[in-house]
């Protein structure tokens, strides 16, 4: 078959793959953007909301202004995160202010959907060919090209080609397997929860963690009006003791947890379980090839900066394409190299910070107790550590 020809194929459609396309389209490539499942917005739903939100960073916020996806964010669907406050499971406290850091908000709190439907009309503004409801059957790899075989359903196989292919298709990559990097994703043995609620008493914009002695890890985040979303990073068992649970006994029980911070919580939407894991690669490039967002790292949501690791990919490989001045090959070598160089330390940094977390507060020794707690009193005494610690996830 006669492939069609793009420079740039991004394999993969979440919100990094979106914020992606438009940017590149930008740098003046040509760019398709396909998927397994159909590339449209969600119907806006005001009467529900999204299970799944995400804290975007004011780095990704000035990512997303720029593309002009930002501006699209309904008011009412976004809340600020204008402060912080962490406790150990033996009594310490941290805080954090957005207001001590200099910043408007540490992050928004916005739901998938709701960040879908503002990036998707980028993606047609800039031209971009969008190509849903494809999988991906085929894979493969010549001196000047990548091939991307599709096998849209009800319709005939198409082959893509590509001077760069994108692997943007999650923790469980199609593309990065068929590319031959292998790495397993390794379990954390806990698994997220995640469920919105109705507070009786008004959050004041302040997300809220608790690292539990059952080595659980429980999170509020604001979203709009009197409302929270919970994630609730527990052990196996744990978590599926919680997600069976009837809505109004979760309710109470993630009330309790969180020493009724807020009051009574009313549940707003059915739980839904993540498995968590630790995503590192050997590599996130290869010929023709870069890897970006959980396709190319997974962290542990402790922080929530998953997707903002995702953005930063993004921003990173479009401005390295943009500025690529006499290389016109945007899967030229040299290029490849540069955005895994400019990659490689926030995502280690990330990565360590957020499994060293994890590790420290899962595990049960009474010593291991003593040394987390205090050093989360510590942080908490030292404003310019502070600063210091929350410098990379805002950006």
């Amino acid at each position: 078959m006669d492939a069609e020809r793009y420079d740039v194929v991004i394999a993969g459609a979440g919100l990094v793959g979106l914020a992606l396309a438009p940017a590149l389209a930008r740098a003046g490539l040509a760019v398709a953007l396909v998927d397994r499942a159909p590339v449209a917005a969600p119907e806006p739903d005001p009467a529900t909301w999204d299970a799944r939100v995400y804290a975007v960073s004011p780095g990704s916020a000035t990512f997303l202004r720029a593309l002009g996806a930002w501006q699209r964010l309904p008011g009412d669907r976004v809340a600020p995160v204008e402060a912080m406050r962490v406790a150990g499971d033996a009594g310490a406290t941290l805080s954090f202010s957005a207001f001590d850091l200099g910043e408007r908000a540490l992050a928004w709190i916005a739901e998938e959907r709701t960040l879908r439907a503002a990036l998707l009309p980028g993606v047609f503004a800039a031209g971009v060919t969008v190509i849903g409801g494809a999988p991906f059957v085929g894979l493969t790899w010549r001196p000047d090209e990548a091939r991307l075989t599709l096998a849209p359903e009800g319709g005939a196989a198409r082959e893509l080609s590509a001077r760069l292919l994108v692997g943007a298709d999650g923790m469980r990559s199609w593309v990065r397997t068929a590319s031959g990097i292998v790495a397993e994703p390794r379990p954390y043995g806990q698994t997220a929860v995640v469920a919105n609620f109705t507070a009786e008493l008004a959050h004041h914009g302040i997300a809220r963690q608790w690292f539990r002695a059952d080595g659980s890890i429980l999170a509020w985040l604001p979203l709009p009006g009197r409302r929270v979303s919970i994630v609730w990073s527990a052990p196996e068992a744990l978590a599926a003791e919680l997600v069976a649970l009837p809505p109004e006994a979760l309710a109470e029980r993630v009330a309790t947890a969180g020493e009724h911070a807020l009051g009574a919580l009313t549940p707003l939407t059915a739980p839904a379980a993540f498995p968590l894991a630790l995503l590192r690669l050997p590599a996130t490039i290869a010929h023709r090839l870069a890897l970006v967002g959980d396709a190319a790292h997974g962290v542990h949501p402790l922080a929530g900066q998953g997707v903002n690791l995702g953005f930063g990919d993004a921003l990173a490989l479009a401005q390295v394409l943009a500025a690529r001045g006499p290389v016109a090959d945007p899967g030229a070598p040299v290029l490849l190299d540069r955005y895994a160089r400019r990659r490689v330390e926030p995502v280690l940094a990330m990565q360590t910070v957020t499994d060293g977390l994890a590790r420290l507060f899962g595990g049960a020794a009474p010593w291991l107790s003593a040394v987390r707690n205090a050093g989360l009193s510590a942080v908490d005494r030292l404003p310019l550590l502070k600063r210091a610690l929350a410098q990379p996830a805002l950006r």
